[in-house]
């Protein structure tokens, strides 16, 4: 017997698989695992920020996976399905029993194009796809249920529990992500152990060479499948040995075996266009105050900060850049707290224009004379009145009548005020008297 046998065959030893027949073991080979049946689904992104171009390298990921499984109506079944903001079972397990057939169906596969609802897609294989009606294997057959999910972004609705539903149904669940794929979700949907079914490439361009690692997982007997490694984070096999791995955002340390966080902020290591904030081994992009964060979850703009609701002046707020400075209406001053205002007297000097008379009118002002004045036509200069123009007969003569009462009351205060002096005279004199005594 080769010495590369099915590592998933020995699994089948175990109590997971006890009625699995003990003669079927022997042969299950490296290169296909023939004897080892999977109820097997494809939960493929093809979501806005898969590329066309990058949707095709997908397709022929599924392609080439076909290529390594043993395809058949009693071995292994497999359906594919496409996600974005809805889902599309392309086919079911009971529809193609070929590779041939199957490789066709994908091939016609057109992305949906629109938002990532991962925990959706998860439930619709569970409702519409792992059902007897649409050619999953009764459970006593023992056939194991087997999801792949490929995708490039973080999930847009709750798949935490989906996930773990999914799980607590028989259901094993491999994480694919590629680029902008958020770890954290990865590590939440995946079976454990997770270093067994998380997986991470760069960009769609090298998704291909994802499909020795399922080889090796489906087919291939190795230590980091045995769980015999020391690995701390990830385990790659290598030619019937093993090397240690670490999830991104963190470093293989010398002992080769343990991992440390690297400071995924660090510049050239993220593409945050402000600001970067590590989030356990990953990152989240964040702006200055006055910027919002754009949909892109990397660039930032700069907000209205002078928008109802947004600043905390009393009167006038001023944008200055990505801040702001408050202002008061005409006719008030800025208070110390520089935000609220105080009404200032517009009549007080030098704030206004008047030649003589300056009357305030709220926060307003107009111009008046003296008495004996008229105000100008330019509203602010006054010139002397003329008796012609501006006074009658019976003005007059009240006039004349207060000017003699005033002669009158003048000269009664003169006369009053002579009398004091020689009252006053004549008390010194005495005062004098009194001290020669």
């Amino acid at each position: 017997m080769p010495a590369a046998r099915c590592v998933l065959c020995s699994l089948l030893r175990g109590p997971r698989f006890p009625g699995f027949p003990r003669g079927l073991l022997h042969a299950c080979f490296y290169t296909a695992c023939k004897n080892r049946p999977l109820d097997l689904v494809f939960i493929i992104d093809s979501s806005r920020s898969v590329r066309p171009e990058e949707f095709e390298k997908v397709k022929i990921f599924l392609s080439k996976m076909i290529d390594t499984l043993d395809v058949g109506e009693r071995t292994t079944r497999v359906a594919v399905m496409n996600y974005a903001s809805t889902v599309k079972v392309e086919f079911p397990l009971r529809t193609y029993f070929d590779k041939a057939s199957m490789k066709e169906a994908v091939s016609r596969i057109q992305p949906l194009s629109a938002g990532t609802m991962t925990g959706l897609a998860i439930q619709a294989a569970m409702d519409e796809v792992f059902t007897e009606e649409m050619g999953t294997r009764p459970a006593n057959f023992n056939i194991p249920k087997v999801v792949i999910i490929v995708t490039d972004g973080r999930p847009q609705d709750q798949v935490e529990n989906v996930a773990a539903n999914a799980r607590t149904a028989g259901i094993e669940i491999y994480a694919v992500g590629v680029g902008r794929a958020d770890m954290q979700s990865l590590r939440i949907m995946a079976s454990e152990p997770l270093d067994e079914h998380v997986f991470y490439v760069e960009t769609y361009g090298v998704i291909e060479k994802l499909t020795s690692k399922f080889r090796e997982t489906f087919c291939a007997a190795n230590t980091c499948a045995l769980g015999t490694h020391d690995c701390e984070q990830v385990c790659v096999s290598n030619d019937g040995s093993y090397l240690c791995d670490c999830y991104e955002g963190y470093t293989l340390n010398p002992d080769k075996r343990t991992c440390s966080a690297v400071d995924v902020c660090a510049p050239g290591r993220h593409e945050c266009d402000q600001i970067c904030v590590s989030n356990n081994g990953s990152y989240v992009c964040e702006c200055f105050e006055g910027y919002t964060l754009n949909p892109d979850k990397k660039t930032c703009s700069a907000m209205d900060v002078c928008a109802p609701g947004r600043h905390d002046c009393a009167q006038v707020c001023r944008r200055n850049g990505g801040s702001y400075s408050c202002d008061c209406f005409e006719g008030f001053t800025l208070n110390p707290d520089k935000k609220t205002c105080s009404a200032v007297d517009v009549c007080a000097p030098g704030r206004h224009d008047c030649e003589q008379v300056c009357v305030r009118d709220d926060l307003f002002y107009t111009c008046d004379c003296y008495q004996g004045y008229i105000l100008n036509p330019d509203k602010k200069t006054c010139s002397r009145a003329t008796t012609s123009s501006l006074v009658t007969d019976e003005e007059a003569c009240k006039c004349e009548a207060i000017a003699a009462l005033q002669d009158s009351v003048t000269s009664r205060l003169e006369a009053l005020s002579t009398k004091l002096d020689e009252v006053s005279q004549k008390l010194q004199a005495y005062q004098d008297r009194q001290q020669v005594v």
